[in-house]
């Protein structure tokens, strides 16, 4: 099928059960065969009408005429030396996006970083993606096939399933609200891959109206908040979305979030020589950790072309989680995983 019979075909997968059963009907076929699609596409992840094959010929025909399926496809796999996996996948439009996959064999961990937009429109300073124009949303389907394509990926090369989804790659996930909730949708489904919710985790840098939002809409997902600074000056220098949303509009919104859902909620901090890492930073840190249940994760920098930054040293990075632990914060050092392939955090450019 060429790219342009793809794009003024209808993609399949943005159909409800709903309009997939009147679109059926309208083409005089049963309605029951709707759940046998729907099967194949969320639960077996099939990526062509062929592969239905416990539908009759002639209707595989009738679909494949009147729908497409708009499958993400493989483009590219860089291979870290630590075992960490990016791979780029290429969109039916020609689009790119990356996926990274972060296996913790030793803790039976393995964590699939999804992207969620083609490119980002935060400009955060310190990130390679948010140089990058936003382009698009992806819809559910391309966030569903990255999760499908990295756990065959896992399977293949560690012989283990994926135990954890991060909506932390290319761009803002609350800014691709409904694709990013359906995806979620599809991918805990028991009629889809049937993963809990409590094994995923949406980051954001900050959009505190959309924090509400995902808590009225009862998800049980994680958040995370990519922070990186505890006083709105120094956030309004590196995310200027910080000046839209301030820090005690998102201390609200995460406060409300919590009371509402009781999820899990964690702070990202990428530690900054001289600039977020010192004592103060810590104690302006700690005002925030006292409001309401959360885990730090102080995440070591990792350099990109033209960035005024440089990672803090490890002797600061520890004296700044030691002054949290002993005030009782839950506190991770993350060190970064696939820097020599640009696949750590912030990283996430699509180069070449």
């Amino acid at each position: 099928m060429t790219e342009a019979e793809i794009t003024l075909k209808t993609d399949i997968r943005l159909l409800s059960r709903t309009d997939l059963e009147a679109a059926l009907t309208e083409l005089g076929e049963p309605r029951f065969r709707s759940k046998q699609i729907l099967e194949w596409l969320w639960n077996k992840g099939a990526v062509s009408f062929d592969e239905m094959s416990n539908l009759p010929k002639n209707l595989r025909a009738t679909l494949d005429a009147h729908f497409c399926i708009r499958s993400i496809v493989e483009d590219k796999v860089q291979r870290s030396a630590d075992g960490t996996i990016k791979t780029r996948f290429r969109l039916y439009d020609g689009h790119l996006i990356e996926s990274v996959l972060i296996p913790v064999p030793e803790e039976q961990r393995f964590t699939v970083c999804v992207s969620s937009q083609v490119g980002c429109s935060l400009t955060c300073s310190f990130c390679a993606t948010g140089r990058m124009k936003r382009l698009r949303n992806l819809d559910a389907g391309e966030i569903f096939d990255q999760v499908v394509l990295v756990n065959r990926q896992s399977l293949e090369t560690f012989g283990h399933p994926l135990t954890n989804i991060v909506y932390m790659g290319m761009g803002e996930p609350l800014l691709a609200y409904k694709p990013v909730m359906e995806s979620i949708e599809r991918i805990t489904s028991p009629e889809g891959l049937g993963m809990s919710p409590r094994r995923i985790t949406v980051s954001t840098a900050g959009i505190a109206k959309m924090i509400k939002k995902l808590a009225d809409d009862a998800s049980k997902v994680n958040l995370a908040l990519s922070l990186h600074a505890a006083d709105d000056a120094k956030r309004n220098e590196i995310m200027p979305i910080n000046e839209q949303n301030d820090l005690e509009s998102l201390m609200e919104s995460l406060e409300y979030f919590y009371r509402t859902t009781q999820n899990r909620i964690s702070y990202e901090y990428i530690a900054f020589q001289d600039f977020n890492e010192g004592l103060d930073d810590a104690a302006n840190l700690y005002k925030l950790c006292k409001r309401f249940p959360v885990r730090v994760n102080i995440i070591e920098y990792n350099p990109i072309d033209n960035a005024p930054f440089t990672k803090a040293s490890a002797h600061r990075i520890d004296d700044f989680a030691r002054y949290l632990r002993d005030r009782d914060v839950m506190v991770t050092v993350r060190r970064s995983r696939g820097k020599d392939i640009d696949a750590a955090c912030g990283q996430l450019a699509n180069k070449d």
